[in-house]
Formats: C-alpha cells, sequence, structure tokens
C-alpha cells in the first residue's frame, strides 16, 4: 500500500470526513522522483466542530503519527468544519514554492 493511500484509508476510517483531498507534494521538493515525502491534507468533518485549529491538528498529527516518524518528511493540515469548507467557497489553500533545502 503506497503512503498516501495509508493516509487517505486511516482519516476516513477515523475522521469519516465530508471531503478529503490528500496530495503528494513530493514532485515540489528536492527528493527523488516517485518519493512520498511531503503531503498536504485537507479534511473536511464534523469531528472538527468546537475544536480549535490546534486540536485539529493534533488530532490528524495523532492518527498520522506512524507515517510522520517514518517516511513522511512534511505534512500540510487543511482542517475544516463542513460549515467552514462552505464558508470560505470550497476554496483550496495552495502549497507554497519549496525553497530548497535537501527534504
Amino acid at each position: 500500500m503506497t503512503v498516501l493511500t495509508t493516509i487517505e484509508t486511516k482519516i476516513t476510517t477515523a475522521l469519516v470526513p465530508e471531503h478529503l483531498d490528500v496530495v503528494n507534494e513530493s514532485s515540489m521538493h528536492n527528493v527523488p522522483p516517485g518519493s512520498e515525502s511531503h503531503f498536504r491534507v485537507r479534511i473536511v468533518s464534523t469531528v472538527f466542530e468546537g475544536q480549535r485549529l490546534i486540536q485539529r491538528h493534533r488530532t490528524v498529527n495523532k492518527l498520522l503519527a506512524d507515517e510522520i516518524q517514518g517516511p513522511v518528511h512534511a505534512l500540510a493540515i487543511e482542517a475544516l468544519t463542513p460549515e467552514e469548507w462552505e464558508t470560505n467557497g470550497r476554496r483550496e489553500a495552495e502549497s507554497p514554492e519549496c525553497l530548497g533545502g535537501e527534504g
């Protein structure tokens, strides 16, 4: 199973999202072709209702702890409630350009 598929499965199972995007952004970084080390996740779930941003990120980080300890070098998290998702017009946050470095 790929890292991307593992991330999707864990999030889907635990957070039952109304919307989920998992994007492998490794190719935007200084890593070998085919790497699965840099990801962006956008999760829209009622689980986040009543949670502050830091709590939402902790929830996702705990869920993906094995991946973060292993192959995942960077994880950008956008964790929204369904109401927030609708309010922001379902717009996606964009990743910044890589500034270099080794990973």
